[in-house]
């Protein structure tokens, strides 16, 4: 018989309430607590997914004992505090993206769970998507050659009213660590880490980036292009060109699709890879990685690794220093 793993989550949010809706579509996964700063906030979050254990402070959270793992789904500016309460207190983590403000704040999160032996991992959902599954077997197996390029988009132009969060220094701020950091993810993901780096961005008044380009090269002679926007709505697609083929992403690569592009080799001759459509939101398929790791008494996932994280955020803290961008968190 399976054993059940007990979840716990931090926050209450939008991506907290997309979670726990998916949640429930995994077998041997029961969500048990929730933990908020407000009661009324926990407790409304209790009441919508039916959670019998509600904390009105993360630190009654961290310590109950019905929870083994616990998903921090706050602004990225306190994962780091979040996830220290949570491993202090001997809880295995699923924190989302961006996992922290810089690679330092990582590294204190990696060093500790390690040290503790608790399973943590970064929340990155596209990695354990269909449609990315089977792009990384199409290029495992060949049918793309080597890959010389790859052109990757995220934008969307907030409507009002407008999140604070986004233009926000204190909370980590900008197009780039919001959704810039998608791109980056596949870049790194596909081709590891680059032997040159080029950034700019356009600030806001706020000096975070509204706007951020890049662009990466590589010894091997791959280049890649990759951009971040919230100044216009993007169709946050993506190509990977090989000397063999081509896989194109035509709408919001980093969730859930229904098909994929494929080229092989002659540009216009196009087969459509096509996928079920996802029954949840699409976070169901890294909960499920998360409670077969713990089942299997795993402290690190085989698919997203730290050192995977740890290589994100030492490139997103280097495109942040040639674009100029700084947050207040880097100076402590």
């Amino acid at each position: 018989m399976s054993i059940i793993i007990k979840w716990g989550i931090l926050g209450c949010g939008k991506i907290a309430r997309k979670f726990a809706a998916d949640l429930m579509l995994v077998t041997d996964a029961k969500l048990v607590a929730v933990g908020a700063r407000e009661h009324e906030s926990a407790n409304t979050f209790a009441k919508e997914f039916a959670v019998s254990n509600i904390h009105s402070s993360y630190e009654s959270l961290v310590k109950d004992a019905e929870v083994d793992v616990i998903y921090v789904a706050t602004p990225h500016a306190l994962h780091h505090e979040h996830v220290i309460l949570c491993l202090t207190n001997n809880k295995a983590v699923l924190c989302e993206k961006a996992f922290s403000i810089n690679q330092r704040e990582a590294k204190e999160m990696v060093v500790l769970a390690r040290s503790k032996k608790i399973f943590l991992m970064e929340a990155f959902w596209t990695r354990f998507l269909p449609h990315y599954q089977k792009i990384k077997d199409f290029i495992t197996e060949g049918k793309v050659g080597n890959i010389k390029y790859i052109y990757a988009e995220f934008g969307f132009k907030p409507t009002p009213p407008v999140s604070q969060r986004l233009y926000d220094p204190e909370l980590g701020g900008g197009s780039l660590l919001d959704i810039g950091v998608y791109p980056v993810f596949l870049a790194l993901d596909l081709l590891g880490k680059p032997d040159k780096i080029h950034a700019t961005m356009i600030s806001t008044s706020t000096h975070v980036d509204r706007q951020c380009s890049i662009q990466f090269k590589y010894q091997h002679g791959a280049v890649v292009n990759l951009f971040s926007t919230f100044d216009t709505n993007l169709a946050t697609g993506a190509d990977i060109a090989g000397d063999q083929g081509r896989l194109r992403l035509t709408h919001r690569f980093h969730g859930p699709t229904t098909h994929v592009e494929y080229y092989p080799g002659i540009i216009d001759t196009k087969q459509e890879i096509e996928f079920e459509k996802a029954i949840g939101n699409g976070y169901e398929y890294e909960a499920k990685h998360v409670t077969q790791c713990l089942q299997k008494g795993l402290t690190e996932s085989p698919i997203r690794k730290l050192d995977d994280t740890l290589l994100l955020m030492e490139t997103l803290d280097e495109i942040r220093s040639l674009a100029g961008i700084t947050y207040p968190a880097d100076k402590e």
